[in-house]
């Protein structure tokens, strides 16, 4: 099987190194990629977004899938295309991609599932806002209406602050979702689907504040670890039944169907699992916290879902070991970050046992020097026996490698691996077992 993923950034650095693992995978392609991905597979400089690109590209390559990572090529139609042309796509039509492109039309799709989710209004002038503001209260949830790359979320205790992200977006034209603020610890779970069967990956949680401690403002994600040791019983099972089956079936009823990989993250409350926000394609740094223990043949199970097969797919198999990814960042971000300075020590980070990296806002030099390229340059992921022992050799592994004026987390996991997480009350509904061991 000949595969082409399509994308820049470090999720899809982890595809296509998830798929060269797979023995049904005979070749891969990337479009446009990375320094990272241009070691391993042949590139291709093309617009991502440009549905007719691609399916030019992928017709003259004879590719028979095509994986498309990032958001805004599935908001632009480049499945729709790509499938028109008669190449299977892992990755929803544009239609289903509005899971994720509007919150707003999320949230009436999760009404009419029954999912269970945050109270939430539209807003679409300042004074809707405030009015929604004072309805729910502090602390303040304002989501932009649309794609944000991560960063279109703020949570804060300042009205005025929250009221002024709303009307950023109001006078940009676009619109606002307020909702109730949700308690308790976050969960991010990505179910494969191909419009009918789900098959649900393990679980992982990740950190988007750029500072230690969940300080500053969003990020696209700056560190994941996977399992959860700490999850409840019946988690996977419980999110199966009351909100990606019922959303998958409701997007299929709405002649809609929904073929790629569901993003549910999760906040598991004192009132119950609540669905934070949808996402139509692989997350960001979860991916490469949970791809780096999955055994079952990917590219198998991509195809599965892309032609309607994945009730045939076979049971998924897990490393034993536990992952951690951290991110490193360029300076000054989340706002503009500066690009092209020089990166040292790649190759140090990869040699240590355990670890490895997955290059995400990187290019080459003229002479072939790697540099950053992006908000968020890269990922080290740490595999270890347990939780601390992976943080350990993510952290060796980032602790060599050189960028002036890089930044990352120190505290990715730390909570998790001194027991410190903990449930609100109790959750109703979930039983059996989670399933996010080794098998």
């Amino acid at each position: 099987m000949k595969v082409l993923v399509i994308g820049p950034g470090g999720r899809e650095h982890a595809l296509v190194r998830s798929l060269l693992a797979d023995p049904g995978v005979t070749e891969v392609h990337a479009a446009p990629g990375n320094a990272g991905i241009a070691q391993l597979v042949p590139t291709h400089a093309v617009n991502a977004s440009d549905p007719e690109a691609v399916t030019a590209l992928a017709t003259a390559l004879g590719v028979d899938l095509v994986v498309v990572g990032p958001e805004a090529p599935l908001a632009a139609g480049v499945s729709d295309a790509v499938r028109a042309a008669g190449i299977p796509v892992f990755g929803p039509s544009r239609a289903a991609a509005q899971l994720e492109a509007s919150k707003a039309f999320a949230k009436q799709v999760m009404a009419e599932a029954g999912v269970p989710t945050a109270m939430a209004r539209v807003a679409e002038n300042a004074e809707e806002a405030a009015d929604a503001l004072d309805a729910f209260g502090a602390p303040y949830v304002v989501k932009d209406d649309g794609l944000a790359a991560g960063k279109g979320v703020v949570v804060t205790s300042d009205r005025d602050a929250a009221l002024a992200h709303a009307q950023a977006c109001f006078g940009a034209g676009g619109t606002v979702v307020i909702e109730e603020f949700l308690d308790g610890p976050e969960v991010s779970l990505f179910v494969l689907s191909d419009g009918r069967t789900v098959v649900p990956l393990a679980p992982a949680q990740d950190f988007k504040r750029i500072f230690d401690n969940d300080e500053g403002p969003n990020t696209g994600g700056m560190g994941a670890y996977s399992p959860l040791e700490w999850a409840p019983a019946g988690l996977v099972d419980e999110v199966i039944e009351r909100v990606a089956k019922p959303t998958i079936d409701a997007m299929a009823q709405r002649g809609t169907p929904f073929v790629g990989v569901l993003y549910c993250g999760l906040a598991l409350t004192s009132r119950g699992t609540r669905v934070i926000e949808f996402n139509a394609r692989f997350g960001d740094p979860e991916t490469q916290a949970v791809l780096a223990r999955l055994r079952t043949p990917l590219g198998g199970l991509l195809l599965a879902a892309a032609t309607g097969r994945l009730d045939h797919a076979e049971d998924l198999r897990w490393a034993p070991e536990t992952a951690v990814a951290v991110v490193l960042a360029s300076h000054n971000y989340p706002d503009v970050p500066r690009t092209g300075d020089r990166i040292r020590g790649l190759k140090k980070a990869n040699a240590l046992d355990g670890v490895h990296v997955l290059h995400a806002g990187t290019a080459l030099s003229d002479d072939g020097k790697v540099l950053s390229a992006g908000g968020r340059v890269l990922a080290v992921v740490g595999l270890g026996d347990d939780l601390t022992q992976a943080r350990e050799r993510a952290y060796a592994g980032i602790g060599l490698i050189e960028l002036d004026g890089g930044q990352y987390r120190r505290d990715i996991a730390a909570k998790a691996a001194r027991g410190e997480i903990s449930l609100p009350g109790i959750l109703p509904g979930i039983r059996n077992s989670a399933g996010t061991g080794a098998e």
